[in-house]
């Protein structure tokens, strides 16, 4: 069996061990009339479904699979239509927010504000939710809310700042959705950040928020935009420095608690396990990659070839296993994302060196905006490129690994997994 095969195979097994079943399945039991979520225990009753994000669907299907007797009915809101039989799903909109987005939102305002302090429900989150389901916090529109979000990224304003500004306009972020209800909540979590921090997964709806009001007039004075941005956004901060509008909650609700059930490590360590079958010494190295994806690329084919030299602590054959999230900065037109972008660069890097492989995908199938999950390269990548003229150096250029790779093999192409986990790097060096 060849390596790239290899390689394939141990990424689709790391996406298996975050499948909603497996992870559902080992992390929910219901024994002696005692609902048990990992350690801890919940006098067993009938509950309510809620959900948001790209793996919401598939959560609450296995859900209706194992525990349908138990569940009333509920809610859940993702990127695609679908029926369940107790669990209604509405489609919101990835990865800008729209009208489709305020109607999923306003449906799970609605149910989880109605529900009585002696009522159970268990919230379904993941990756995608803060685009999936939105509310602004009146007068401001979702159309002001798009503007504000681009006038912030085109001031260079970072993610968190972003996310920041984006959670005080928000009537569903930052812990105000959890604040809707007395009920008891259970939130199962399948982590899409690195770190795997509360507070940023799906914009935390029913958790908490660490920044104030005070905080996101800071940002908007530091990149000078508060005349730029529109005035329903300016009015509300403005209510909320005065106080006219309650800020997001400082601390986690009593009433609801969040559990982590699947996140990149655990992907990484199902990935490690079937190379290990295979008898290919295997090592993570960590699971919070970041960076410009071509940066990161250069730095692990950089580690590759150390091996490959003998150079390193590593002894080949080996594979060293990397998670995490990197970025594109686009400057060309291109079709591309993040994981072909940074094999590609790879590639560049390596060169014609033979007996180093490297496979970069996304665990929800998806990269960028192709139909492919990531891209698998080799020496034999380097030498049709070599032989049919095709320059890396303008691939990378106009942000075209898409292209680059259907010219030469190495797409992967899985579909929609129903999970998301960020991303899967594996460097094998062969003898």
């Amino acid at each position: 069996m060849g390596y790239r095969k290899i390689l394939i195979d141990a990424f689709l097994e790391g996406v298996r061990s975050v499948l909603p079943e497996n992870l559902i399945k080992e992390n929910i039991s219901v024994k002696d009339r005692k609902l048990r979520v990992q350690e801890d225990e919940y006098p067993l009753k009938k509950f309510y479904i809620f959900g948001s994000g790209k793996a919401s669907v598939e959560m609450a299907k296995v859900f209706e699979k194992y525990f349908f007797e138990h569940i009333i009915g509920g809610t859940v809101v993702c990127n695609y239509e679908e029926k369940l039989r107790k669990v209604s799903v509405i489609k919101g909109s990835h990865p800008i927010p729209d009208e489709n987005s305020l109607k999923g939102a306003e449906a799970l305002i609605k149910q989880i504000s109605s529900l009585k302090e002696n009522e159970l429900f268990i919230y379904l989150l993941s990756g995608g939710s803060s685009a999936l389901i939105e509310k602004p916090i009146p007068p401001i529109t979702i159309e002001d809310l798009k503007l504000t979000t681009q006038i912030l990224l085109r001031s260079g304003a970072t993610i968190d700042e972003i996310n920041i500004v984006r959670k005080h306009i928000s009537m569903i972020k930052g812990g105000r959705l959890g604040r809707l209800t007395k009920a008891t909540g259970i939130v199962l979590v399948i982590s899409d950040v690195v770190g795997d921090d509360l507070e940023t997964i799906g914009s935390a709806p029913l958790y908490f928020d660490r920044y104030t009001y005070e905080d996101t007039f800071k940002i908007l004075e530091k990149y000078e935009i508060l005349e730029k941005i529109p005035k329903s956004v300016r009015e509300v901060v403005e209510k909320g420095l005065k106080g006219e509008i309650d800020d997001t909650p400082k601390k986690p609700p009593e009433n609801i608690k969040h559990y982590i059930i699947g996140n990149n490590l655990r992907a990484l360590k199902g990935a490690k396990s079937h190379l290990e079958k295979k008898n290919i010494k295997s090592y993570i190295i960590t699971s919070q990659i970041e960076g410009e994806a071509r940066d990161v690329a250069k730095a692990i084919a950089s580690i590759g070839l150390e091996i490959k030299n003998n150079n390193a602590d590593f002894k080949p054959p080996c594979c060293l296993l990397f998670g995490g999230e990197t970025t594109v900065t686009v400057r060309g037109s291109g079709k591309g994302g993040r994981n072909q972008e940074l094999v590609l660069s790879a590639v560049q890097k390596i060169k014609g060196r033979c007996g180093i492989y490297i496979l970069s995908c996304g665990t929800d199938g998806i990269d960028g905006v192709t139909d492919v999950a990531g891209a698998i390269a080799d020496c034999s990548v380097y030498e049709k490129a070599e032989k049919e003229g095709l320059d890396i150096d303008k691939f990378l250029k106009n942000n075209d690994s898409y292209t680059f790779f259907k010219k030469t093999g190495g797409l992967i192409k899985t579909g929609y997994t129903g999970t998301n986990v960020m991303d899967i790097i594996m460097l094998l060096v062969e003898e």
